[in-house]
């Protein structure tokens, strides 16, 4: 049986983990977090006690890391997976990253004689908590059918983009609407509650009509509409992402003025002590700089989940 490292068990990262080894993937784990290590060491996964020992182990080594620089130092740093993996394994990154650092390691990889794919996800937490996340993958066919397994045992939907660094890019693509539609949702329900209308009536013609997002129907009356403001993705995290989607933007030379727009409104909301909340709370950010009560749904709405 193939052995799988797993490097990266944050918020993310444990429960896509934990659903491997539920269902028969031999895992060796390493995570700077000793807690999340044990979870799994329970689950029956294997605990290492380096990124080295994971890569010297494993035969597909996964990745699953909060930053391009993380990223960078885990797979071609001293110490590194390039520097320890066995001699045709397979690299899977599931980070959200720049593309010039996907593209730099999937390179590395190549002239190391190691395969690269880039397979960031798609959906939230609550979904990689019951195996439901979306891949977006780069990388060649082969090497996708080699990983196609694992990404079955922890999401239901893969789409193959292209080349290593499509899914990356792809990626940048997804994460530009889905966090910004945040702040154009946040605007749209603040100027709803200045104008004194009634939430339901609100939301029933904005589903009704083109306006509808998936964030303000699905993710946000599970969220911030019910009070429930607990991350499954925060604030800080959407805003480097929305960092990425402007660095990558400026590097392809495609302006991008509504991305500056919401990275900026992202940032004040984190200047306003609003960082380590759920993203759809930025609706409270904008409602507590004006001096307005958050929108809120109430017990008996039909557009309140039970």
């Amino acid at each position: 049986m193939q052995k799988i490292g797993f490097i990266g068990l944050g918020r993310m990262g444990r429960p896509m983990a934990s659903n491997l080894v539920r269902k028969g993937f031999q895992l060796i784990v390493n995570d700077v977090n000793e807690e999340a290590m044990q979870h799994l060491v329970e689950l029956k996964a294997s605990k290492a006690a380096s990124i080295a020992d994971v890569a010297a182990q494993s035969d597909i080594i996964v990745t699953m890391l909060p930053s391009s620089a993380i990223v960078e130092a885990v797979i071609a740093g001293e110490g590194g997976i390039l520097a320890n993996a066995k001699a045709g394994s397979i690299i899977l990154d599931m980070s959200t990253i720049d593309p010039d650092t996907t593209d730099r390691m999937a390179r590395a990889s190549q002239e190391g004689g190691f395969a690269f794919v880039d397979a960031p996800v798609g959906r939230l937490a609550s979904h990689a908590d019951r195996g439901e996340s979306l891949f977006m993958v780069g990388g060649d066919p082969e090497h996708f059918a080699a990983v196609k397994p694992l990404l079955n045992a922890m999401g239901t939907t893969i789409y193959h983009c292209g080349p290593a660094g499509a899914g990356t890019r792809t990626k940048i693509v997804n994460n530009f609407l889905a966090v910004a539609s945040c702040q154009l949702n946040a605007e749209a329900l603040a100027l709803s509650e200045r104008f004194g209308l009634n939430l339901d009536r609100t939301l029933d013609v904005v589903y009704g009509t083109t306006a509808f997002n998936g964030q303000l129907k699905i993710a946000w009356p599970t969220k911030v509409l019910k009070g429930d403001v607990s991350a499954g993705f925060t604030i800080d995290l959407a805003h480097k992402d929305l960092t990425l989607v402007m660095e990558s933007a400026n590097f392809a030379k495609v302006p991008m003025p509504m991305a500056a727009a919401a990275r900026e409104a992202f940032s004040a909301a984190r200047a306003r002590g609003f960082g380590g909340q759920d993203f759809s709370a930025m609706v409270n950010a904008l409602c507590d700089a004006i001096g307005i009560d958050s929108p809120r749904l109430s017990s008996n709405s039909p557009h309140r989940p039970s």
